[in-house]
């Protein structure tokens, strides 16, 4: 049974804005670093929030992109350049215009799988950015 309901279909899940992508990457890889962490520690909330940032921050998730971009697919690398490439005009204040843009590729490859129900792959990404860290 799916726990959130994904009610787009496949052709409208594609057809999004990379930002977009990139909101719902966001948050998915949040929940996936915070879930691992808890799964593997029984630190308190401050030193797990601590560890948390170290994969969610916008230079970590720019030197995991260059880690697996050689492990993606045309598909999955096509959605990065569309990432990379949208126009955003918001930097994060702790990062670069270069690392930002990188991180929103990032994110809107996580997103754009996850939308797109491809879970397996999704699942199989997300632990290609933690198993190397």
């Amino acid at each position: 049974m799916e726990f959130i309901k994904r009610e787009k279909d496949l052709q409208d899940a594609k057809l999004l804005s990379p930002l977009v992508w990139a909101y719902v990457g966001d948050s998915v890889f949040e929940l996936y670093v915070r879930t691992k962490l808890i799964n593997n520690s029984n630190a308190k909330p401050h030193k797990l929030h601590i560890e948390s940032i170290k994969y969610v921050k916008a230079k970590s998730q720019a030197d995991i992109l260059k880690r697996i971009t050689d492990k993606l697919t045309d598909e999955e690398r096509d959605v990065v350049r569309r990432g990379r490439n949208t126009e955003n005009h918001h930097v994060a204040k702790n990062s670069n215009v270069a690392d930002y843009s990188q991180s929103t590729a990032f994110e809107a490859l996580i997103g754009y799988l996850y939308l797109t129900k491809q879970d397996e792959r999704l699942e199989e990404i997300l632990n290609m950015c933690i198993e190397d860290k």
